[in-house]
This record gives C-alpha cells, structure tokens and sequence, in this order.
C-alpha cells in the first residue's frame, strides 16, 4: 500500500492522509518505515494510533519523545515526535516538523 502512495497517477488519492515515517528504535537502534494515518497543520503533523496496545512503535517517543521523518509533498521532512496518552487510552503522536531549508 505505502508503496502504491508513491506512484505518480494513483498516489495522490491513496496517499490522502496517509504517509510513511522513518525513525530508529531506542533499543534496537535499527531504521523502520511504518505507515501512519496523519492530519497535518502547517509545520504540525498529529498521527492517531488506532488500536494503541497492539503497536509498540510509538512507545519511542513517549515522555522527551525523539526524531522522526514523515514524508511529505515527496519528501522526508525530520522532526520531532512526542507521544502522549490520553485517560481514555487514547495515543496521539504530535509531529513538529523542522523548518524548510
């Protein structure tokens, strides 16, 4: 699916709020790309994890939380993640995405 994102005629309907992130795992230190539903606003991107205790990926990011890339209009854009956990058990991972060269 991440990859029919990319394809020049179909990717623009597929990829509507969805996208792939890069980061590296704190333990593992190994690269992963995961595909991630996502609502952007301006240089803020929010990703809704649904089903929060059968993932594990965005435990990366819990309390400082740490870097990131999202892809974006074709590009990586780094920044940085911070995932919170609402009392509901709801997790959201904020994105603040660093400025454009």
């Amino acid at each position: 699916m991440v990859a029919a994102t990319r394809l020049p005629l179909l990717g623009p309907l597929l990829r509507r709020g969805i996208t792939e992130i890069t980061y590296v795992g704190r333990r593992s230190g190994r690269t992963f790309r995961t595909p991630v539903g996502y609502r952007r606003d301006g240089d803020e991107v929010s990703i809704i994890v649904l089903m929060p205790d059968r993932k594990t990926w965005w435990r990366n990011f819990l309390a400082a939380g740490g870097p990131i890339a999202v892809h974006l209009d074709g590009v990586d854009r780094p920044g940085h993640a911070v995932a919170r956990r609402d009392e509901r058990g709801r997790v959201t991972v904020t994105v603040r995405l660093d400025p454009e060269d």
